[in-house]
């Protein structure tokens, strides 16, 4: 992810392409398997809570309830939602067990794919895997996987990891947070405006539910096929929500939106 949006370390170390290449690999017979899953900062995309409620069968609003806690962004004032851990003694990740490892591996959120890899951005835009992205290992003093005999180049780690999909969808959600840290500390978004921001970038349900059951569509000229589209797939729903944050948020003349019942 991007290292304003989850800092894994204080000074990055040096920087990396998508050819540069390192040595790591993790599976259960390394002697520090699931050790990363405890006492752990995951900061969750908006793609993350799409995919991990689908596998736990629940809503938005239950899944964020029950897994999540809210966090604001300092330096963006922008809400997120962290990863709700375990009140044990090493406060562990709620999907993770001793031996098996994690229990919804193939729907694991963005930055456990990204480990041991960090990710900058050194423009405006937050879209990774661009010309002007760079890329970072973090080395945890108990971690093991990089005495293991296995290469790999960043673009392989991505592909292997299916970073680059969650990417693509989590592309303009980035793009608001480094919008808004570019902007003068004095231009701030109202709280009923992050409330909206984080209700279109977290509770899929919620918006859904605004977008089709309030006056949304009668105050916005969208193309029916988009419509139909966005009704149909929380994906496409998501990424509209982004465009229309983006266009409402930063675009001149633009009035802040207000939800209205």
């Amino acid at each position: 992810m991007n290292d304003d949006i989850k800092k894994t370390s204080e000074i990055p170390p040096e920087q990396m392409s998508l050819k540069s290449r390192f040595q790591f690999k993790c599976h259960k017979g390394v002697k520090c398997f699931t050790d990363c899953c405890r006492g752990i900062d995951i900061m969750l995309t908006p793609y993350d809570i799409l995919t991990m409620r689908k596998k736990l069968d629940l809503t938005s609003e239950e899944f964020l309830a029950v897994f999540t806690q809210p966090q604001l962004l300092e330096k963006a004032d922008m809400p997120v939602v962290t990863l709700k851990l375990l009140d044990d003694e090493r406060n562990s990740c709620p999907f993770v067990e001793d031996k098996e490892g994690c229990v919804i591996y193939e729907d694991r959120p963005t930055t456990c794919r990204y480990y041991p890899l960090g990710v900058g951005s050194l423009s405006h835009s937050g879209k990774q895997g661009k010309k002007d992205d760079f890329f970072f290992t973090v080395k945890e003093s108990h971690c093991l996987g990089f005495e293991e005999d296995h290469e790999w180049t960043v673009a392989e780690w991505r592909d292997d990891q299916g970073v680059n999909l969650r990417d693509e969808v989590n592309d303009g959600w980035l793009d608001l947070m480094v919008r808004k840290k570019s902007l003068p500390p004095s231009m701030k978004l109202s709280e009923e405006s992050k409330k909206i921001f984080f209700m279109v970038c977290y509770n899929i349900d919620k918006f859904k539910e605004f977008v089709f059951k309030s006056t949304f569509l009668t105050r916005y000229d969208i193309p029916a096929q988009r419509v139909e589209e966005i009704k149909n797939d929380d994906v496409k729903l998501l990424q509209f929500g982004f465009e229309w944050l983006n266009a409402t948020f930063f675009n001149a003349g633009k009035e802040e939106p207000q939800i209205k019942k």
